[in-house]
């Protein structure tokens, strides 16, 4: 009779050790084999030469199906581990593509930006600090600073006021679904084509002409001269903030109008009994109660503001005084193709928005988001 094969228990320390050691490595050697798979097969397609679009649909379909057959086959390898080995796996398997992508879109073109950041133009030359002294005294640069703090305090501000009120002002009236969809709308046309649409709202004709934007269309209707908005310092950054302000209080609006529904109404009737006015019970009632949520909006735009470059970039290109810390980076990496210069811009960029995220990841942590 053919004998029976040893149980986990019945195997000695040493043997059972050595079979873990064999199946993590065969639960290594599968998922990257079927990794090289999928990769092959993308060149494969990339080089045969058939038409693009039996290229796309089996792309997708491999690709698609590709993962699919990755995670089953990983996971079926997992569940053959130890049961110790099993628990310390598993979360990895659902956890690691992330952790993956992360590392090589974020992490090491952090650590890459950095260590570009003190060579020359050519990444050649160290050059120790010279780049970000460059950063912190060239004329454009200080300029892009001061355009960054106008749009960080009026263009935060302006979302977060105006999505207040909204807010306040919709839940008093019959049509609120349909007013904070109107002004939610916004929200779904992308910087860029933002961009394009409110350049037709500030176009500028010589006087005389028809003019074709908005803005001057209603000006020399009344009898003034046609104004070239964008030209205008310092006030073209203001007309470009409230690009951003058109865009982002839709959201602001949305978040606030949730956290008001909140508060309880029998606190709010009390306040009235006692003959609070609606403005007191406003700021001192409603505000105090959403602080939180308040705070949390505030960073998520703030971020915004920090890394703007579509609005900017679509509106003026930077010209005429309205240059941002974004702009200058795309045209010192793509424009002028100075690296050092244009890594140094983007980890002063990134200095600027950790300490935002870091406090908004931790106010998350408070109210166990994680």
């Amino acid at each position: 009779m053919p004998e029976k094969p040893l149980t986990k228990d019945q195997l000695s320390p040493g043997q059972q050790a050595m079979m873990g050691i064999l199946r993590a490595a065969v639960a290594l050697f599968i998922p990257l084999a079927t990794f090289a798979g999928l990769y092959g097969g993308f060149i494969f397609l990339r080089d045969s030469g058939a038409p693009q679009l039996i290229i796309t649909a089996v792309a997708i379909v491999w690709g698609v199906g590709g993962v699919a057959a990755l995670y089953l086959v990983v996971n079926y390898l997992i569940q053959k581990l130890p049961s110790a080995w099993e628990k310390r796996i598993t979360p990895f398997l659902f956890v690691g593509p992330a952790i993956a992508i992360l590392t090589w879109y974020l992490f090491l073109p952090t650590f890459r930006s950095l260590y570009l950041s003190f060579f020359d133009k050519f990444s050649r030359a160290f050059v120790g600090l010279e780049n970000y002294a460059y950063v912190f005294t060239d004329r454009t640069m200080l300029t892009a600073f001061v355009n960054n703090v106008y749009w960080l305090v009026f263009g935060t501000g302006f979302c977060v006021v105006f999505g207040l009120l909204i807010a306040l002002l919709a839940d008093r009236v019959s049509f609120e679904k349909t007013a904070k969809s109107l002004i939610f709308l916004p929200m779904a046309i992308s910087f860029v084509g933002a961009g394009v649409i409110w350049k037709f709202m500030y176009a500028f004709r010589p006087e005389g002409t028809a003019q074709i934007g908005l803005l001057n269309a209603v000006v020399t209707m009344f009898g003034s001269d046609p104004v070239n908005w964008l030209t205008l310092r310092p006030w073209n950054t203001f007309f470009l903030i409230a690009i951003l302000v058109w865009l982002q209080t839709g959201f602001a609006m949305v978040i606030l109008s949730a956290a008001i529904k909140q508060v309880p109404s029998t606190l709010l009737e009390a306040a009235r009994i006692d003959g609070a006015k609606e403005l007191r019970i406003v700021f001192q009632i409603i505000i105090p109660y959403i602080k939180s949520t308040i705070v949390t909006v505030s960073t998520t735009i703030l971020l915004l503001t920090l890394k703007v470059f579509d609005i900017v970039f679509a509106m003026t290109n930077g010209l005429f005084g309205t240059e941002v810390l974004a702009s200058q980076q795309y045209k010192q990496m793509f424009k002028f193709l100075h690296y050092g210069r244009g890594s140094a811009i983007s980890i002063v960029i990134l200095i600027a928005v950790t300490p935002v995220i870091w406090y908004n990841l931790r106010q998350f942590g408070k109210r166990e988001v994680f």
